[in-house]
């Protein structure tokens, strides 16, 4: 499995390197033990952070109240929680080497 990502019970745990103001919102892969997400929002007041949850949440097709920040508040690394993740992430498994189809939306 990906250091990236474990379940806990029906819930997702995502460790997350993050990209403030980038141009665009997006997931860019692995990197190492984490997974490395560009989000458009400033590091400011927790724009960077609210940002970084509601793209989650419509990338796993979940509510945003359903995506958690757990750790890293005011730092680049982070762990998210995914409540009962509805989209794609459902079928993670050790196999699984193409990550990046679970982040798309249809």
């Amino acid at each position: 499995m990906p250091g990236w990502w474990r379940r806990d019970g029906e819930d997702l745990v995502l460790q997350l390197r993050v990209q403030p103001r980038a141009s665009r919102n997006e997931i860019a892969g692995p990197q190492g033990d984490r997974l490395r997400v560009r989000v458009s929002a400033p590091p400011v007041d927790g724009k960077a952070n609210a940002h970084l949850l509601r793209f989650l949440a419509e990338a796993f097709g979940v509510p945003p109240a359903d995506v958690t920040l757990e750790r890293g508040e005011t730092g680049r690394d982070k762990q998210v929680r995914v409540r009962r993740p509805g989209r794609r992430a459902g079928s993670l498994t050790e196999a699984d080497a193409d990550w990046a189809h679970f982040f798309k939306t249809d």
